[in-house]
């Protein structure tokens, strides 16, 4: 054994290798984006590993290798898993041989996504079990039992960790020998077992209906369900928040403290057990009162005299994510003590500055935005509808350049703005999509829109990379996670297989010709396509940055009309932060004056 400090999702990463994991396949989605990209920098010979296109694409690969009997792993975040709930659903009615362990990282807050979900509840809608690691250490190691019950039981099982445990470090006892691929049978054809029918369904329903129960009773002997102290209140908590609790609750030895490692199928003996003698219970988790819910049922169905706390009785917030903080105050309530003293003064502590999320310095998105929007401007008796998806380019809709007027999901932009073209056919509908959501959900959109002769325009955001979850590679980019250089999917090619006439390419920074292009494609009907095509300024290497001349006349148009992060005002005065400028140049075409001009760089240290 050795020890390695690593994320959370690198445990994640780590323990799957240790359990022989066969197939690796997901999408790209913060917070759990680090699973697959850690699995690649360590030993993997034999081991087929991917970025897919999209969720759905990523579970169906991993269920065929399941059915063969390999041991797989799909990785994605919560909104993803909505995704991919369409073949989720369908796999626990068929199950599976091999171990499947589909990671969805929830992400409570939401800090980094458009909704709050919890997948334990997708985990009981769709009937399979579900783990919930408490921190690094855990997941290493629950990871591990999750494909060994997956193998048992014959059913996919998810694996949710919440952001908190995702993107924590710890250090972790690892297998020190180099990764052994789990031996599998191959896949054996068996239509009356992998070919979904109706029948087939009710009576694997049935089965489903009867196998949960047991794999209850499973789980209440898993030693990673846990059950301390003594006495007549419980708290009853799960994930990151066990840590919370467990940190105030040390100096309280004698309160029972229960962690719930599997919330579904729910472990009732368990959990009986721990209520032996108790009279009050509070449930602290995240997101839903899941685990309260359950309580309520276990203590009803046996007649229990307990009562319960938590968010269905206002004692809990009902959304949001915990903090250590939070838990101490509501704990503190609870147990009828004075809250904890810190022994620090923080009483003068001054409060943290607001700072919203920008387009970067240089981001080609700010260019194709202010280029659509100086279009429009001369096209002043038309009415614009702006439709965003999920990528950097969100950020478009910040002013100054208010450019974003929906954003829903990834690839709802496309067929979203169709929608706004039927109830005002005489508006212009814009529709901007980056390169890596066009691959992922963005096609489909744009065949319904040739299909049904919607009028609009689409506009592919096109930096060669995925930027916004830590830029991963996509069937644009001409490389795979197997470190193999492959062709380059053309999304000019598709679009001219579908039939779009009307294709332009444009580099966003040639500023003058990419108003001109969308004039003349706002001037067609039918389908047209922009793609505005700029590397990502995170991931290519500026050679210059801007600088101002005497001939600034302070009218601060660049700042008004694009809002750089690098065009500042110092004293009241218009000024380049050269430390941020990268040397797009957008500032210098848009200035009346000319007083912006490019500055070569010296030296590296410039």
């Amino acid at each position: 054994m050795k020890k390695e400090y690593v994320m959370g999702n690198g445990a994640i990463a780590l323990g799957a290798l240790a359990a022989g994991v066969n197939v690796v396949s997901g999408y790209p989605g913060t917070p759990s984006s680090e699973i697959i990209e850690t699995i690649q920098k360590y030993p993997h010979d034999g081991l087929h590993l991917e970025w897919s296109v999209n969720e759905k694409a990523a579970m169906e690969v991993a269920a065929s290798a399941a059915y063969a009997g390999a041991r797989t792993l799909v990785t994605m975040k919560q909104v993803g898993l909505n995704v991919a709930s369409d073949p989720i659903m369908s796999l626990a009615y068929v199950g599976v041989k091999g171990g499947m362990v589909i990671v969805s990282a929830d992400d409570p807050g939401p800090i980094s996504s458009q909704t709050e979900q919890d997948t334990r509840m997708f985990a009981e809608f769709c009937r399979i079990p579900v783990f919930d690691p408490a921190s690094p250490e855990e997941a290493y190691q629950m990871v591990q039992d999750a494909f060994a019950y997956a193998e048992k039981y014959k059913t996919p099982v998810l694996f949710r960790p919440t952001t908190r445990i995702c993107h924590a470090y710890a250090s972790i006892d690892i297998t020190a020998q180099l990764y052994t691929p789990h031996p599998y049978e191959g896949f054996v054809k068996d239509t009356q077992k992998w070919v979904i029918f109706p029948r087939l369904s009710f009576a694997n329903h049935a089965m489903i209906e009867k196998r949960n129960p047991e794999i209850g009773r499973d789980f209440s002997h898993y030693d990673r369900n846990v059950m301390t102290g003594n006495s007549k209140k419980a708290v009853f908590t799960s994930g990151v928040s066990y840590a919370y609790v467990k940190e105030y609750l040390k100096d309280y030895e004698d309160i029972r403290l229960c962690k719930i490692a599997t919330p579904y199928p729910f472990p009732e003996a368990f959990v009986l057990k721990a209520l032996e003698g108790v009279e009050e219970v509070l449930c602290i988790e995240e997101l839903s009162p899941y685990i309260e819910n359950a309580l309520l049922k276990v203590i009803g169905a046996n007649q229990l005299s307990v009562k319960v706390y938590g968010k269905l009785t206002g004692h809990v917030s009902p959304s949001g994510e915990n903090s250590a903080d939070f838990a101490a105050e509501i704990l503190s309530s609870f147990l009828g003590t004075a809250p904890k003293e810190t022994g620090i003064d923080l009483s003068d502590m001054p409060s943290l500055p607001m700072r919203p999320p920008v387009l970067c310095a240089g981001c080609p998105h700010r260019a194709s935005f202010y280029a659509v929007k100086k279009a429009l401007q001369e096209l002043p008796d038309k009415t614009s509808y702006f439709c965003g998806d999920i990528g950097c380019y969100t950020l478009g809709n910040a002013m100054p350049l208010d450019m974003v007027d929906t954003c829903l999901c990834m690839g709802a932009g496309i067929t979203m703005a169709q929608g706004f073209h039927w109830t005002d056919p005489d508006g212009v509908c814009f529709a901007f999509v980056g390169d890596s959501t066009f691959f992922a959900s963005g096609m489909t959109g744009v065949v319904n829109a040739i299909y049904n002769e919607a009028d609009m325009i689409l506009c592919v955001l096109d930096n060669s990379t995925t930027a916004m979850t830590g830029h991963q590679p996509h069937p644009g980019t001409g490389r795979n996670m197997m470190g193999n250089v492959v062709d380059k999917v053309s999304i000019v090619r598709i679009l001219e297989g579908m039939g779009i006439k009307k294709i332009e390419v444009v580099d966003p920074l040639e500023f003058d010709k990419a108003v001109h292009t969308v004039k003349e494609c706002a001037a067609l009907p039918g389908v047209k396509a922009i793609i505005f095509k700029s590397p990502c300024i995170a991931v290519s290497k500026p050679t210059r940055k801007m600088t101002l001349s005497d001939k600034c006349i302070q009218c601060k148009k660049c700042i008004r009309e694009i809002g750089c992060p690098a065009l500042i005002t110092v004293d009241g005065n218009v000024a380049i932060d050269e430390s941020l400028c990268t040397g797009c140049g957008l500032c210098s075409q848009i200035c009346p004056v000319s007083a912006i001009v490019y500055k070569e760089r010296g030296n590296h240290n410039e």
